[in-house]
């Protein structure tokens, strides 16, 4: 993915401040969104899903670090850099234990931020990218063309675009639980909050049901009690070539 595709989310209550990191930003060559407080911040992350966010910690209303747990609790892996001009330690610290990935003390140079950027979104989670094949024992799914190639009967099964979306988005967060919410944040495109919903557990279920997990003793997609879904180990996947 080039550096024109990713979008920084700005929140900062400066007006100056503000103008400065998003000429900064889009001089580098990054998309970006802005905003001044921090409810809206949570809205703008949820509807529109950007790569990172940078995050001011004195914000009108609710502070920074109030936001930080929120967006962590909606998705856990969202790249998230705190600017601040706190620089006392137990600052950083609170931030840094928060979940944020990084943070920053004012003043600053552009060519620290940007530098700062590029490291948190190398080491970001979803730094793998984009997933065409997986494959699991004698099961080998094309997402491509979301289709499931089951051993040496070749029976195939074909996945709906949710369904190749949500297994998608499993292996490329291998390794770890993935909750309903941000299941349902970042693959539905839904925000979490309030929701009841059985949706992704259906969808799950039925997923599994084509992968051939219901009648394996080696399943594909495990369920973690109280933390939500992970992709099994041994689970081979094939990046998409750039």
């Amino acid at each position: 993915m080039s550096k024109r595709q990713l979008s920084i989310l700005v929140v900062e209550d400066d007006p100056a401040i503000r103008r400065g990191l998003v000429d900064a930003l889009t001089f580098a060559g990054y998309r970006t969104i802005e905003c001044d407080d921090g409810s809206q911040a949570v809205a703008l992350a949820i509807e529109l899903s950007p790569n990172l966010v940078l995050l001011d910690v004195l914000l009108p209303g609710r502070n920074g670090f109030e936001i930080l747990e929120e967006l962590r609790h909606i998705d856990p892996t969202l790249p998230i850099i705190m600017v601040t001009a706190k620089g006392e330690e137990h600052n950083r610290v609170n931030g840094l234990s928060g979940g944020a990935d990084d943070y920053v003390v004012k003043p600053f140079s552009p060519r620290e931020l940007l530098a700062r950027i590029k490291a948190v979104l190398r080491r970001s989670p979803e730094r793998s990218g984009d997933v065409s094949t997986v494959r699991f024992g004698d099961r080998v799914i094309d997402l491509n063309r979301r289709e499931v190639i089951m051993g040496s009967s070749k029976e195939r099964q074909h996945l709906s675009e949710l369904e190749a979306s949500i297994l998608r988005y499993l292996c490329v967060n291998r390794g770890r639980a993935i909750d309903r919410d941000e299941l349902l944040h970042r693959v539905w495109g839904l925000d979490p909050r309030g929701i009841a919903t059985r949706t992704v557990d259906m969808h799950i279920a039925r997923l599994r049901e084509k992968l051939g997990d219901q009648s394996s003793d080696h399943p594909m997609i495990l369920t973690v009690r109280a933390k939500g879904y992970m992709i099994a180990d041994g689970v081979e996947v094939d990046p998409v070539c750039e």
